[in-house]
């Protein structure tokens, strides 16, 4: 890892948007507020024991109010099933796979490599592979040890635990899987949190069939979602997208509307550039994620090295978001809230001619026309749960 004795941007770095200053300090996934919210008593109350149990078992009094009915939770529960069945199946061996630990799910790796050509062809093939298993952007970024934890944590045994990735695995393969946009428009509900789980279960899906087609090549290959690494600067570095004042990867196909997996892996595969279109400077005049967060959370100055607790990583210039203030507000509403992407202009079914425009207007001077636009086109604005149940939603030829 590179030494920081000022704040001298490397090249690559400044490709990718990135601004570490001289304290930065790798990050520890003890200080995860969800990694938090099992061992901090600050964060543990009775509303987010709640929380994690009506994602396995109903409530004892439904609310009765859109998007927050029986049958809401049955669908958002239902949408994260897949995704449970990998994290709970080694809970004995203290592991939640793809939560807190990374993958163990894989037949041997063949004696044999294949050659796949040049990295470019291989980082082709890999691509393809990708998106014929259900991928909806991938991209390669190299390994950097800086966005690894520098501990793991179990919610179980409530320990810290090693970084379990061997040395050698130079590349890191992203995948970003959309969700569905007319499901995030019902935020906050239930309902939305569909979105999450099936962007979750299909990523699972994934990386786990990926890895394994890299291992039946001969090389090693382990998949990984939400554990073990910080995925939003591998996210960048890949090439899949910029990062936006409400601290999610923006990607030009499906907006903040992502959830993203990773595999680390030593096949020689050429890696990716970070893009530009825009998002930087259409958020330094944007504020409709931090207007729109009920709790205040998002930041509306702009980039700094502030920190509001252990929950952020230390040392990185960029907008930061109070992760207690955002998981107070999940807890209490009983799912998880995506109201900031929602709202986010560039959350826009892109199939149509104009959003598209719009998209395009964003990354000009014109970016501030555009946000008179979006407002006065209604666009970010919720949608009844109950429309979507009826089939009214953009998706199926509604507005």
């Amino acid at each position: 890892m590179p030494t920081m004795k000022d704040d001298t941007v490397s090249e690559s770095d400044a490709a990718a948007g990135f601004h570490l200053r001289p304290h930065f300090k790798r990050f520890n996934q003890k200080d995860d507020v969800f990694r938090r919210s099992w061992w901090d008593e600050r964060i543990r109350t009775q509303k987010s024991e709640l929380f994690y149990e009506t994602y396995r078992e109903p409530l004892k009094t439904w609310r009765k109010v859109d998007g927050f009915t029986q049958k809401d939770y049955a669908l958002r529960n239902a949408a994260w099933h897949v995704s449970d069945l990998f994290t709970e199946l080694k809970q004995d061996q203290d592991r939640r796979e793809g939560f807190s630990d990374e993958f163990t799910l894989y037949r041997d790796i063949a004696e044999e490599q294949m050659d796949l050509g040049t990295p470019t062809q291989a980082a082709a093939e890999i691509k393809r592979v990708g998106k014929s298993f259900g991928a909806d952007l991938i991209g390669i970024a190299e390994y950097d040890e800086r966005w690894m934890y520098v501990h793991k944590f179990s919610d179980m045994s409530k320990r810290e635990k090693p970084q379990e990735i061997p040395k050698g695995l130079s590349s890191v393969i992203v995948v970003a899987q959309a969700m569905d946009y007319d499901l995030i428009r019902t935020v906050p509900s239930a309902l939305s949190g569909a979105a999450t789980g099936l962007g979750y279960s299909h990523d699972a899906l994934v990386v786990l069939s990926l890895a394994q087609y890299i291992r039946n090549l001969g090389y090693s290959a382990i998949a990984s979602m939400n554990d073990t690494a910080l995925a939003i600067p591998y996210a960048i570095k890949a090439g899949l997208g910029e990062y936006g004042r409400l601290g999610l990867l923006i990607t030009k196909e499906f907006g903040p509307r992502v959830r993203l997996g990773k595999i680390f892996t030593n096949l020689p595969i050429a890696p990716d550039r970070p893009i530009r279109f825009g998002v930087k400077e259409f958020c330094d005049t944007c504020r409709r994620c931090s207007e729109g967060c009920p709790v205040n959370a998002i930041p509306s100055n702009a980039p700094s090295d502030e920190i509001y607790n252990q929950s952020n990583i230390k040392g990185v210039v960029k907008w930061t978001v109070d992760g207690e203030k955002c998981f107070g507000y999940w807890a209490a509403q009983n799912s998880d809230c995506s109201i900031c992407i929602r709202v986010c202009p560039y959350n826009k079914d892109f199939s149509k001619w104009y959003t598209r425009l719009g998209r395009w207007l964003a990354g000009t001077r014109l970016r501030k026309l555009m946000l008179r636009l979006d407002l006065a086109l209604g666009f970010g604005s919720r949608m009844p749960s109950k429309r979507w149940w009826r089939g009214e939603g953009e998706t199926a030829g509604g507005f």
